[in-house]
């Protein structure tokens, strides 16, 4: 599969760290916040302005233009258009309203352009068609800034004994929006001053304000500093945002998690330290004392070098428990999964471990439910069940039984191994599966225990994805549960 690049954004955030910085994404975002607004509230109240005042520059308009609508009637000024005094007051309205007035009459033809130009001519618009149906129109052209408006020369007429409105002609008029072009350059700049004047305030304040927020994380960033310089190894604390205190908490766990492991640690040092030098220590007082007697029995020399023998023996033991343990540490470890025959591999195992309990007199039981076939590591698999089966029958009483029982689901095989041995107080539960712990250390120094057969069974049965749980009663025995999944899960 090819790798997928990234973006150019996230390129520029690796080459730039401001861009990764919580600080500015808050700072944009409070920016944003404050000026955005600012700037939609601004184009808003012009629009609107724009908007109301052209709305009264042509309520205004047209208010005039229909008073002299009924003038030029009265005047019958679409059949003569010499009246001096409609003409008067039609350039009046012109220079008014830096416009241009048009007089149509009823065959669409201009009778009177305050411009002079077009007199003669004959207008067929659609503007103008509506206007002879009765329905005036306005328009507004903001580009080249004046209205344009329609409005209709309306006589009352008498027909049929009922008074009605007929349309004679249009008056085809513009008007200039110079003055409210002019007037809105004004409140834009001064409100381009006021925003400049906002923008300022806001950035100062968006500045203040996202260090104060970005504040309390800078506390955990020290805080965690000074515990990694070791000034304290306390757990830290920074309730400002619920934020900081999830990421506090989490840190505290760690940190106790870490001075756990740091304890084992120390700890598993010590008992390695003392368990390997415990038999070196007997081997030198043997050897010292074989020394100290030149004329020593030989039965006594016999008996010394027996003992020396069992201690290497010992030691050898510790050696190799512990090798185990390197090797299947979970970064290290490496699996041999193969298919493997449970039924078989237990069968083998108890075989190999049942002299072992004749001369203890206790009797070991096999029970299946069913055949069962898993994807496992036989030999790491192999060490689970001889550890819990060794230990069930060392731990045992006299007389005493150990019993095996195989079963399997769809997804797992599961083994319990029990007895009716000593038990573990409900105390030393949750430690029995750590390096070197023993519950009774007089009873496994009798049996040769080195403390680290059920933390060799608990890695490997973690190494094939499973679980291993203990349920005793003291006095009464021991259930061991190892539950491990049919197919390996890599």
């Amino acid at each position: 599969m090819h790798e997928k690049k990234p973006g150019l954004f996230r390129k520029l955030m690796q080459k730039i760290p401001l861009l990764r910085s919580l600080k500015t994404y808050i700072f944009v975002l409070m920016l944003a916040v404050g000026i955005i607004p600012s700037v939609i509230l601004r184009m808003g109240i012009l629009q609107s302005y724009e908007e109301r005042a052209v709305s009264l520059r042509a309520t205004d308009v047209y208010t005039q233009y229909m008073i002299i609508a009924n003038h030029l009637l009265n005047y019958n000024y679409l059949q003569d258009t010499s009246s001096e005094v409609i003409n008067a007051e039609l350039d009046q309205m012109s220079n008014l309203y830096d416009g241009r007035v048009l007089i149509i009459n009823g065959n669409f033809r201009i009778v009177k352009d305050t411009y002079g130009i077009s007199e003669g001519k004959t207008v067929i618009s659609e503007e103008v068609i509506k206007c002879f149906r009765g329905e005036s129109t306005t328009r507004h052209d903001s580009n080249n800034g004046y209205i344009e408006m329609t409005i209709p020369i309306v006589e009352q007429v008498e027909k049929d004994g009922r008074e009605t409105s007929q349309v004679r002609g249009v008056i085809l008029a513009s008007a200039s929006t110079d003055s409210i072009v002019v007037t809105l350059d004004i409140l834009k700049r001064k409100a381009l001053i006021l925003e400049i004047v906002m923008a300022v305030i806001i950035v100062g304040g968006v500045l203040f304000f996202s260090h104060i927020l970005i504040r309390p994380f800078s506390r955990v960033t020290q805080a965690i500093n000074e515990v990694k310089d070791g000034f304290t190894d306390e757990p830290i604390s920074v309730p400002d945002y619920i934020e900081t205190e999830h990421i506090v908490d989490a840190f505290n766990q760690l940190l106790a998690r870490m001075k756990v492991i740091n304890d084992s640690r120390q700890e598993f040092v010590a008992n390695v330290s003392h368990e390997l030098k415990t038999p070196m220590t007997s081997v030198k007082v043997l050897a010292d004392s074989l020394n100290q007697q030149p004329d020593a029995p030989v039965e006594l020399y016999r008996e010394f070098m027996q003992d020396i023998t069992e201690e290497i023996e010992r030691e050898n033991k510790i050696i190799n428990d512990l090798l185990a343990l390197v090797k299947m540490d979970k970064t290290e470890a490496k699996m041999d999964i193969s298919t493997v025959d449970i039924n078989q591999l237990l069968e083998a195992t108890l075989k190999r471990l049942r002299p072992i309990a004749r001369k203890r007199d206790v009797e070991v039981v096999f029970e299946s439910i069913r055949p069962v076939t898993a994807e496992v590591d036989e030999v790491k698999v192999s060490q689970i069940f001889t550890n819990l089966v060794e230990n069930a029958i060392k731990y045992n009483k006299e007389h005493g039984w150990v019993k095996v029982l195989l079963d399997a689901d769809h997804q797992f095989f599961t083994v319990e191994i029990s007895d009716s041995g000593v038990g573990i107080p409900e105390a030393d539960h949750e430690h029995i599966f750590e390096r070197f712990y023993r519950v009774d250390k007089s009873h496994s120094r009798e049996i040769g225990g080195t403390g680290l057969g059920l933390s060799i069974t608990r890695n490997a049965v973690l190494l094939h994805r499973g679980s291993i749980k203990v349920s005793s009663v003291e006095g009464e025995g021991t259930c061991f549960t190892v539950k491990i999944p049919l197919s390996y899960i890599r």
